[in-house]
């Protein structure tokens, strides 16, 4: 459903016979420069609207799209199950780490009483080269 009245050729024809009998012909010209200039401030308006009606759409949408967004992070099943498995692991991982400490402090401990091994004997390039 279109808001502006459509004109056929007839009326066209008609209106502009009235324009030219009540303006006449001198000023005519001037009268469809300044109907040419309304419409066309007339458009721009209607533009104007158009595009405010659709900017405001744009937002309402966005905010739409962040709310449903947001609420997808909130509801994630993989960060609910990965704080699950992270937090029934904490007593397995405490005591690994309690247990490697114990490893390394018993390394370092028999590390310092052990006896550095000796080291090997130097060959002669020329004996390993011999044949028996």
């Amino acid at each position: 459903m279109s808001l502006v009245p459509q004109f056929g050729f007839m009326e066209l024809m008609l209106i502009a016979v009235i324009a030219l009998i009540v303006v006449g012909p001198k000023d005519l010209p001037k009268l469809m420069r300044s109907a040419g200039q309304f419409v066309a401030k007339a458009r721009r308006l209607a533009g104007e609207f158009t595009s405010a009606f659709d900017q405001m759409a744009r937002e309402s949408e966005m905010e739409e799209l962040r709310k449903e967004i947001d609420g997808l992070k909130k509801d994630n099943v993989f960060s609910q199950t990965k704080r699950e498995l992270d937090e029934s692991l904490e007593p397995l991982n405490k005591d690994l780490r309690e247990e490697a400490a114990g490893i390394d402090k018993a390394v370092s401990d028999s590390g310092a009483q052990t006896p550095t091994a000796p080291a090997p004997e130097e060959t002669n390039a020329d004996e390993e080269n011999v044949k028996p």
